[in-house]
């Protein structure tokens, strides 16, 4: 069910709908006015105050307590850092490795999350890929399977970007508690769209220009308070190690919060966009939102599967999200998404291994049949 039945409303929130069809949230969005207001908010008073004038340290307390709220965390857990690569970086550089200890990841994942485990290899961890059968399909299983003695993190996307797969958090972070193995997730393709416990989770990290309708670089980085002690900050300045009067001490003593991983001034006109982002989601129901992308993806296979389009990934259910990956074996994905773009159609253009293009549509819970049916008929012309 359309939870923006009002045209003249869903434009006024979403601007972006007054003159293209945007199906691109698996890479970048495009602001809510209700996100771009709270930022020009914040910039207009800035101008007219010191930048961290006195309501803003408040603001960033209350947002830390908001982000906490939409994982299912503690308040004093929450860094506000983006983008996803740089927690996903404090993560992999800041917990003690021993020569042998084992990483396990996937490299059909987004370089975002492969990078700073591979680069664990210099110091003499052993870095291993999962494999599963199909594009993206991690399970409870695999992991199981694949885990070893010497296993001491497990990292992984809480979706495919490509195959749109949802991996089962829950349940592979209460099998690798039980086995003492650490957890860290990039969740940057299911927040906002999907809703997100970290109870079984040790460390996450997710920007929120995605589905979470926010801006670039300003996200929540989640660490364990369990963890503070084992997770060194490497990144440091003035804001995560005591320095009472700014005087500097002799010994680093870190600030008794996840505000220990965040070094120095954050990007407070991004959190003012994603706060506004995460009540604006909350508005519409997490539960309601999460609904309503599935019903978009079924009209979207109702419509392209006939036409002969192959779709990568899960179609429907637990598995299953808003991304949505096919290509046709008689044309180029590549002037398909031409066309869509001539037409105002905003999709994405992917390749696998082998070099083969498909397209990628991944729309929101403000997108409509209609648009999908507008997109389609573009589709069914250049085939």
């Amino acid at each position: 069910m359309n939870l923006i039945p009002d045209e003249a409303e869903r434009r006024a929130l979403f601007p972006i709908c007054r003159s293209k069809i945007y199906f691109a949230h698996g890479g970048v969005n495009a602001l809510p006015a209700p996100v771009a207001d709270a930022m020009c908010d914040y910039t207009r008073v800035a101008s007219e105050n010191p930048q961290e004038f006195g309501k803003v340290l408040q603001d960033i307390k209350d947002a830390r307590r908001t982000c906490a709220e939409f994982i299912g965390a503690k308040p004093d857990e929450i860094a506000l850092l983006g983008p996803t690569s740089l927690g996903l970086s404090l993560f992999a550089n800041g917990l003690p490795w021993r020569e042998g200890d084992e990483v396990l990841c996937y490299q059909g994942d987004y370089p975002a999350n492969v990078y700073p485990w591979i680069e664990l290899r210099r110091r003499g961890v052993s870095v291993r890929f999962l494999e599963p059968e199909r594009l993206g399909e991690i399970t409870p299983d695999l992991v199981e399977a694949a885990l070893s003695p010497r296993t001491r993190l497990v990292a992984l996307a809480s979706c495919h970007f490509f195959t749109g797969y949802r991996i089962d958090v829950d349940a592979i972070g209460t099998l690798l508690q039980s086995r003492g193995v650490l957890f860290s997730l990039d969740a940057i393709q299911t927040l906002g769209a999907f809703p997100i416990n970290v109870a079984n989770v040790d460390f996450l990290s997710a920007d929120s220009h995605k589905w979470l309708l926010g801006p670039l670089a300003s996200g929540i980085v989640y660490v364990k308070r369990a963890h503070f002690d084992l997770l060194r900050p490497t990144l440091l300045g003035a804001w995560n190690v005591a320095s009472p009067n700014f005087i500097t001490q002799e010994e680093i003593a870190f600030v008794p919060t996840a505000q220990r991983y965040e070094p120095g001034v954050l990007n407070v006109v991004g959190m003012y966009g994603m706060i506004a982002a995460i009540e604006l989601l909350t508005r519409f129901g997490r539960d309601a939102v999460a609904a309503r992308l599935l019903e978009l993806k079924a009209h979207l296979l109702s419509r392209i599967e006939p036409l002969g389009f192959v779709v990568v990934g899960p179609r429907e259910g637990a598995l299953a999200s808003s991304i949505t990956t096919f290509r046709h074996e008689r044309a180029s994905s590549s002037a398909l998404f031409g066309a869509l773009e001539a037409a105002g159609v905003v999709a994405s253009l992917r390749h696998d291994r082998a070099g083969l293009d498909y397209l990628r549509f991944s729309p929101h819970f403000y997108n409509t049949e209609d648009e999908i049916d507008r997109a389609v008929e573009v589709l069914r012309a250049g085939i």
